[in-house]
């Protein structure tokens, strides 16, 4: 691995990466590659697919006016590349760290982040909006370039763009596809980088203009000349779905390639118009432990290159997605009736052990979180068990889906939300701070909060043994190691667990921020109250608190506006109580990436502080 810099350290802007020689460029891209490699292993974060894009990344910000000419990377985490040739090389240090670069573009970060891709598919609809912007502020040279990989062109809504995009008139947008899924032969990349220059060139353009005024006279010959020419590339190229949204489609040609990018990207950028160019990459490139094993380097934690991931010995306490991986394969195999269903997230759900016993019943269906849930939905028509199994912040992108085709029709499906509350690094674009608020108010739909890892285990099963929607919310990472034991047996549906007897102040925590409030419970002297569901609620034995206690604080791991507090509230007010309350949990706004016991800390929610707020509240 090359350790100097001798090149990239003199990258500071765009501007010097277009003055490059084409020999420099090479060097600037083996240099790129290493500086990527060294960085990641010291902070974590994604890396097989920034190694990837390492030569693509070189070249756009060569032949592209950036950062007046716009390019939008989907999904973002492929952009630390981008990030370091565009003046943030020094920071990489503080990569996904309280207070340091996002692990995604961002707007507020640097002029060269066009737009906030941590959520994928959105490019082709942002960059056609601001090429139609361009076109209203009359600037006819402006570039907009969509970089999406192939498992983010899986999500209707860049579908939904290109159809849009494909009849606007007086634009420049250039899709990108970054197609990683596959390889390129010799023979066929040496032919399809040929292909490519000829296609993309100003002779084959000009002559396919001419040809087509020549034609209008005769619209048949037109249509038949159009087909043959669709058809003829498709022999050779997928082109033909591409070209029939109206995009000239260029391709595949070998994204590592320099000699190959840089003249199609020139005579793309020359041309304008509508245009679509496939390029092939390899996830890990150039980093052969990545190579072979892209999903383990996808998001690893620090390592040492030299020696790769290397398995600890510590024992590690069982995350909850491990504790749902083991309850989901032992409830399929009390029920043959259960189905899985993932957009695109097997190992990060925790379903790889599913998908080896049950790979019949296993559903992946590509980052296209809306047709999960109608998917799910249908499913559940015809007396099927679906557990549809989505990271908080992913099914926020199912929100109609949840509504008018699960809860409406009232159909039997169990949502598995992972990443509830703070997600640490990956910040403010994945925090499940919103499923409370966003669920609740949907009718028809129980939402549970486990407070622990065994409790996680006896929720799943009551959720899914509720006929009708329901859905268990649980964190990242472990809790407070509660030993799990193999049992199907489910906790009861709406009913809480009181950890602690009390007077005059209760806490009614909901889900893992329950251990949080222990301290401050046992110091003043307050009743602590496992409440399990937001939805139901315990009506019962709030009713019986009520009698005794004048003080009702709540503490929750998600968003206090609409969340687990507003419910106790709003259950207060409708049976015409009124308590002095306290609502604990995350503040209306946006947080962003750290540690998520520092981020805890920082809006009031660590023991000391929670301690704080419930003495204060008290006196």
């Amino acid at each position: 691995m090359n350790t100097t810099f001798t090149l990239l350290e003199q990258i500071n802007d765009t501007a010097s990466v277009r003055a490059l020689s084409k020999e420099q460029l090479s060097q600037l891209s083996t240099e790129l590659r290493d500086f990527i490699l060294q960085s990641v292993s010291q902070t974590g974060g994604h890396l097989s697919s920034n190694l990837g894009t390492v030569e693509l990344t070189v070249a756009l910000h060569h032949v592209f006016n950036t950062p007046d000419d716009k390019i939008i990377w989907d999904v973002g985490h492929q952009s630390y590349g981008h990030k370091i040739l565009t003046g943030r090389r020094e920071r990489m240090a503080t990569l996904r760290q309280f207070g340091g670069l996002s692990g995604f573009p961002k707007r507020s970060e640097s002029v060269y982040d066009a737009f906030g891709t941590a959520h994928s598919s959105t490019s082709i609809s942002a960059a056609l909006g601001m090429a139609v912007a361009a076109r209203h502020l009359n600037l006819p040279n402006r570039q907009h370039i969509a970089v999406i990989g192939d498992g983010a062109l899986t999500g209707g809504m860049a579908f939904e763009a290109m159809n849009n995009a494909g009849v606007t008139e007086g634009i420049n947008l250039l899709v990108i596809l970054n197609d990683n899924d596959m390889s390129i032969s010799p023979p066929v990349g040496a032919l399809n980088r040929y292909l490519a220059k000829l296609l993309s060139g100003d002779f084959v353009n000009t002559a396919r203009e001419r040809l087509k005024k020549i034609l209008k006279v005769a619209p048949p010959m037109l249509e038949f000349a159009r087909r043959f020419e669709e058809h003829a590339k498709g022999m050779v190229v997928p082109a033909t779905m591409f070209e029939e949204f109206g995009f000239n489609y260029i391709g595949p040609i070998d994204g590592h390639d320099l000699d190959s990018l840089i003249p199609t990207l020139e005579n793309l950028k020359n041309r304008g118009g509508v245009q679509f160019l496939h390029v092939v990459t390899r996830k890990g490139q150039g980093y052969k432990l990545a190579e072979d094993d892209p999903i383990m380097y996808h998001g690893p934690s620090t390592f040492n290159p030299s020696e790769g991931i290397v398995a600890s010995n510590v024992p590690k306490k069982l995350t909850f997605t491990q504790v749902f991986g083991d309850w989901i394969c032992d409830m399929a195999a009390a029920d043959a009736r259960l189905v899985a269903i993932t957009p695109a997230m097997r190992e990060g759900s925790g379903l790889v052990e599913f998908e080896a016993k049950y790979p019949t019943r296993y559903f992946d269906v590509g980052i296209a979180e809306q047709h999960a849930a109608t998917f799910a939905a249908g499913l559940a028509c015809d007396g099927l068990k679906p557990v549809l199994v989505i990271y908080s912040t992913f099914l926020q992108r199912a929100y109609d889906q949840v509504i008018h085709d699960i809860a409406l029709q009232n159909l039997d499906v169990t949502f598995a939300i992972d990443r509830a509350g703070l997600v640490g690094a990956d910040g403010a674009t994945h925090a499940g701070a919103y499923d409370i608020a966003y669920l609740r108010c949907v009718p028809n739909v129980a939402i549970a909060t486990p407070s622990d890892e065994l409790e996680a285990r006896g929720l799943l099963t009551a959720a899914y043994q509720h006929n009708g929607a329901a859905a268990v919310r649980y964190p990242r990472g472990s809790g407070v190691g509660a030993e799990v034991s193999s049992d199907l047996t489910p906790l009861p549906f709406g009913k809480a667990h009181v950890v602690r007897q009390g007077q005059k102040v209760a806490i009614l925590a909901f889900g893992p921020l329950l251990h949080m409030a222990r301290p401050a419970a046992d110091e003043v002297g307050a009743a602590l109250v496992d409440m399990r569901w937001v939805k139901p609620l315990d009506e019962a034995l709030l009713i019986e608190l009520a009698k005794t206690h004048t003080h009702f604080i709540t503490i929750e791991d998600s968003s206090v506006a609409g969340g687990a507090g507003s419910a106790v509230s709003e259950w207060f007010a409708a049976h015409g109580l009124n308590p002095h309350l306290l609502h604990l949990g995350l503040p209306d706004q946006f947080i962003d990436h750290g540690d998520v016991a520092t981020l805890l800390a920082q809006h009031d929610l660590s023991v000391e502080a929670v301690a704080s707020k419930v003495r204060q509240f008290v006196a």
